[in-house]
């Protein structure tokens, strides 16, 4: 299979270069490619299934190919390019059942514009938990609570996709393991980065903290202004809805959970 391939790249640029030399090109560089090419040997690899979990066959690689891994490279780009068409033409579809001209200077690319800033907004469904507290978790002797505060989060309510956004504090208390700082800012993106509703979220994040660390306890506050409260319906610019979560420790212990709700209070 191999020098089948080998022989037929070597035809073609045997072909190419009987082709070019007539119009001025340098076939000396055609020849170092054939001689690169040619010196190349296979390697095998071994590649195994994601569906059913067995090393099933060996697969002929040239060596020069680099094989990445699932946490090396995301599906994320080549999913948004090959979604992106129909998702612009539906934005084309709706803005012409809205009664608008789509071929109008303002609106030539806003079709496009919208998919992809809906991409970007949903972007969480192709992020894991996994992959950001891969190499993120660290042995720890500390026993006292934990807090990173008024974490920004945008996220779309399901219901009407308009934004809601607020702040999000995070609580846990260490059993012997610590995640870094930055990392729950980040668990909290993965799951506001989708379409939601804000008690799911709030569970979501307390969920994925405890599952990760297994810690005593985990407490997750969300503050937020949701726009279909504000934009449309009661219309009410001052509401903030209120959610929480509380797990182990938190949920067992008042004095704890007392103390987790005085220390996320704004001054």
């Amino acid at each position: 299979m191999w020098e089948q391939s080998a022989r037929g790249y070597r035809c073609r640029l045997y072909k190419h270069r009987e082709e070019t030399e007539g119009i001025g090109v340098n076939s000396d560089l055609l020849q170092q490619s054939l001689s690169l090419f040619s010196a190349r040997k296979p390697s095998v690899v071994n590649t195994q299934s994601k569906m059913n979990g067995h090393c099933n066959e060996s697969v002929e690689r040239p060596s020069s190919v680099v094989v990445y891994s699932k946490h090396e490279t995301s599906r994320k780009e080549a999913e948004d390019k090959t979604h992106l068409p129909a998702l612009e033409a539906a934005y084309t579809n709706i803005l012409r059942e809205l009664g608008e001209d789509t071929a109008r200077q303002g609106l030539l690319k806003t079709p496009k514009r919208a998919a992809k800033a809906m991409q970007f907004l949903t972007k969480g469904y192709h992020e894991t938990v996994e992959d950001i507290l891969n190499n993120a978790i660290f042995d720890e002797d500390h026993e006292e609570m934990v807090i990173v505060k008024d974490i920004d989060m945008f996220s779309l309510c399901e219901h009407h996709l308009v934004p809601f956004f607020g702040k999000v504090s995070i609580g846990y208390i260490p059993n012997k393991k610590v995640v870094g700082l930055s990392e729950r800012a980040r668990i909290v993106e993965i799951f506001s980065r989708r379409l939601q509703v804000q008690e799911r979220l709030t569970k979501q994040i307390a969920t994925a903290v405890f599952e990760a660390l297994q810690p005593k306890g985990v407490a997750v506050v969300i503050e937020a202004a949701h726009m279909c409260m504000v934009m449309r319906g009661v219309q009410k610019m001052n509401s903030r809805t209120v959610t929480s979560t509380m797990m182990g420790t938190y949920l067992e212990d008042h004095r704890t959970r007392e103390e987790f709700l005085q220390l996320i209070q704004h001054n």
